[in-house]
């Protein structure tokens, strides 16, 4: 069986058409769910790029090995699901971002790694003292479409594929769209009309993180109109829809290289957007809402189910161990991902599973926070984009603190050790509006939850090696 990862990054599930959305434009991901799979609540393990996809690789929560920040990345002495793939005979091309693994990593993961494409997104058309300068409300792409780093990425799959490859492979395609900036090709830029949107979730609720408020207070957010927020939200829904003309394109060829039959497809995310929900844009690392920590997991396998949802909770890294299964590769490392093939063929989830997402720094590691000196590209230069996400991240580090979610089917606990909890009631509450912690009503389950997040710590601290060491003196 071969694969192919499609990973749009920064797109969350609530956007997209089979989950939900009245307004996506995602035909292809529509279609490719109806001959597949579709997991209808799965949550990333962490809200950032670089530490999301380590966890995807290895199986690994954040805390396992450290992994929270965007320097760290995999190294040589620890797995991941490419290097499985190519010492079992697989060949591995990768085309797109990085944010997963370590230089000295590829040598033995991966086969071919290029990222094609000159142009990403259209200039900035406010000035520094203007409010929606920070806003992340870019101009469209102008640029030759065949020049877009998306549509290289994935034209370079798209040959690697009419190349009738003979050796069993695995084709990565980890693109950039829909994070933002927002900024798409036309037609896609403004495609969705922003008065046409659902009401976006408000901003200013009460017992919320203090990131909320500060977020934008630094990005001045907080003195744009709603017309802004709606449309920034309207061209992230045109973003996606780009990607799932991508995604069209390259099923496509699939199809034409009479391919199809033997391999799987999956389609997911490192996490996602609040793309103007709660007044806020981007992310953050300590940042739980569903709509950062919940994104699309589709999957097609030969021989799967087709038309098939799943309703119960599962974890992005569950990819790890779904594919060494279907590639009958053993792994050889301790890991708390599930496969999920029984899933695949047709069979419930689990409904008293919970699932975890971590984030967040503490105050004793200053190397990983953003914005720490001129330097790095979260400088302090006030014209980069990412200024104030440094610049609030240095002048009060708690609230970037660090923060664990538990996520069952009924409720969402997030705790921080030096801020604002989160408890929501997601039956009554689904769009995450009203906070319960510390609610005399909801101490019991409250406690219920605590207990169950201290056990998981507990049963998932570290990792014990697969090697084991003589015990006597070396002669």
């Amino acid at each position: 069986m071969n694969f192919i990862f499609f990973m749009p990054d920064e797109l969350r599930a609530e956007s997209v058409g089979c989950y939900g959305h009245p307004l996506a434009p995602t035909p292809h991901m529509d279609a490719l769910a109806a001959a597949g799979t579709r997991f209808d609540q799965c949550h990333v393990q962490h809200s950032v790029c670089t530490p999301s996809r380590c966890s995807l690789m290895t199986g690994w929560y954040p805390h396992v090995r450290g992994h929270r920040t965007l320097w760290h990345m995999l190294r040589p002495d620890e797995p991941n699901l490419f290097r499985y793939l190519k010492s079992a005979g697989y060949a591995v091309h990768w085309y797109g971002k990085n944010d997963t693994l370590s230089p000295e990593s590829f040598s033995d993961s991966v086969d071919v790694a290029e990222r094609r494409g000159s142009g990403m997104f259209g200039p900035n058309p406010y000035s520094l003292d203007d409010p929606e300068y920070y806003s992340f409300l870019y101009e469209p792409y102008t640029g030759p479409l065949e020049e877009h780093a998306d549509y290289a990425n994935v034209q370079a799959g798209i040959d690697f594929l009419n190349s009738k490859p003979e050796q069993p492979f695995c084709l990565y395609l980890p693109i950039t769209s829909p994070h933002c900036p927002y900024s798409a090709p036309q037609p896609w830029h403004d495609l969705i009309d922003p008065d046409d949107l659902p009401p976006l979730r408000p901003a200013d609720l009460p017992n919320r993180p203090d990131f909320h408020r500060l977020i934008r207070e630094t990005r001045h957010l907080d003195q744009i109109d709603e017309a802004i927020l709606r449309k920034i939200q309207a061209v992230y829904l045109g973003m996606t829809g780009y990607v799932d003309w991508l995604l069209g394109r390259l099923l496509e060829a699939l199809d034409a290289s009479g391919l199809a039959e033997e391999t799987a497809v999956f389609v997911f995310s490192d996490h996602g957007d609040w793309a103007g929900d709660y007044g806020l844009v981007e992310k953050w690392p300590s940042a739980a809402e569903d709509v950062i920590t919940r994104v699309p997991l589709i999957a097609r396998i030969p021989g799967g189910a087709a038309g098939h949802a799943v309703a119960e909770p599962v974890e992005l890294f569950d990819v790890m161990a779904t594919t060494l299964e279907l590639a009958g590769i053993t792994e050889q490392h301790t890991h708390f991902a599930r496969s999920l093939t029984p899933q695949l063929h047709g069979a419930s989830g689990d409904p008293a599973r919970a699932v975890f997402c971590e984030g967040g720094y503490a105050p004793h590691e200053p190397h990983c926070f953003e914005g720490r000196d001129a330097g790095d590209q979260f400088g302090r230069n006030p014209e980069h984009i990412y200024y104030p996400k440094g610049q609030l991240q240095q002048d009060h580090p708690n609230s970037v603190c660090r923060d664990v979610m538990m996520r069952t089917t009924t409720h969402k606990l997030v705790h921080r050790p030096t801020g604002v909890g989160e408890l929501y009631d997601l039956a009554a509450d689904p769009r995450e509006l009203h906070n319960l912690h510390g609610a005399l009503e909801y101490r019991e389950i409250q406690a219920n939850l605590e207990r169950r997040l201290l056990d998981w710590y507990v049963q998932t601290a570290d990792v014990t090696p697969f090697g084991e060491d003589p015990r006597g003196h070396k002669k």
